[in-house]
């Protein structure tokens, strides 16, 4: 079946799929969203993006700017990376404090609270204007100038970081931390509030569909063996304490945020983005993971 008529029924048979959720509330400015907002947009090698829904309309992306920050380290790093965050899923939840005492303050993988707060301070350390070149990244992989931070949103998750807090003093104690903890949460706070709608996301995360490169510009962000290795942190980790069931039921690498949003990438092929504000019990889209399902079932195509 073509991709624009499946993107279409899987809309249209979800677009009542209702009720089965809540909206984040623990950051307050996110309980206000739409509850029953839903957009899918899709973007392929080639330069289509084919979209349905709210895809225009932007949202608080979250979790997902960890990929974003973990490119960005990971460049500039290597291997040396891993020697202070773990490549393994944590079995916890996003924001636990338990493992962190058992395993030296070097958290399980970059995509749970701790760890994307010591990709956060090695960021710093790399870029001293941190959050300009973060925005400044997700523009040049977007194509989109005109992204940025949603500052209600920044403001109301500072306020209400204690728990980030408390993880980054505690990695710091172990000496896992460089930079000032305050200065850490600030940027980390901010990164997560970038507003991106499905459609801009779907087209920056097509570098890690294309081996590194921006397929409109033909600009390499990062090599072939980075991308195969933020590719497997997706699949594995990428949904926090779900990403196995994920991995089972969609078959895509992917990152999700409690925004509502989650993209995924079939290499070589596209990646897709889905916005749905409604979480389960796991802080994740459950519209968006049975978007996700049904479109690698229709397509007939995953990475398995």
């Amino acid at each position: 079946m073509e991709l624009k008529n499946i993107i279409n029924k899987i809309f249209s048979e979800l677009s009542d799929y209702t009720g089965h959720g809540q909206v984040a509330d623990y950051i307050p400015a996110l309980s206000s969203v739409k509850r029953d907002s839903f957009a899918i947009s899709a973007a392929t090698l080639d330069g289509n993006v084919i979209s349905a829904g709210d895809f225009t309309e932007r949202f608080s992306i979250q979790s997902i700017s960890k990929v974003f920050t973990l490119a960005m380290v990971s460049r500039h790093l290597g291997d040396k990376l891993w020697e202070s965050v773990g490549r393994e899923p944590s079995g916890t939840a996003f924001n636990s404090l338990i493992q962190l005492e058992q395993e030296k303050g070097i958290p399980r993988n970059p995509f749970i609270n701790s760890g994307a707060l010591v990709i956060t301070d090695r960021l710093i350390d790399l870029y001293p204007d941190s959050k300009h070149a973060i925005i400044d990244f997700v523009r040049e992989l977007s194509g989109v100038k005109d992204i940025s931070y949603d500052k209600s949103v920044a403001l109301s998750e500072l306020e209400t970081s204690h728990r980030n807090l408390a993880l980054a003093n505690f990695i710091k104690s172990f000496g896992n931390i460089h930079n000032k903890v305050e200065d850490i949460i600030d940027v980390y706070c901010n990164q997560c509030s970038i507003s991106m709608s499905t459609e801009e996301l779907a087209k920056s995360f097509l570098f890690l569909a294309s081996g590194g490169v921006i397929p409109t510009t033909g600009q390499r962000v990062c090599g072939p063996r980075s991308v195969k290795r933020l590719n497997a942190l997706m699949l594995t980790c990428g949904l926090y304490n779900e990403s196995g069931d994920f991995a089972f039921r969609v078959g895509m690498p992917g990152k999700s945020g409690v925004g509502g949003g989650i993209v995924a990438v079939i290499p070589n092929k596209l990646s897709i983005a889905v916005w749905s504000p409604e979480l389960n019990s796991n802080g994740n889209s459950y519209r968006g993971i049975e978007t996700l399902e049904r479109f690698t079932t229709e397509l007939g195509i995953s990475v398995f």
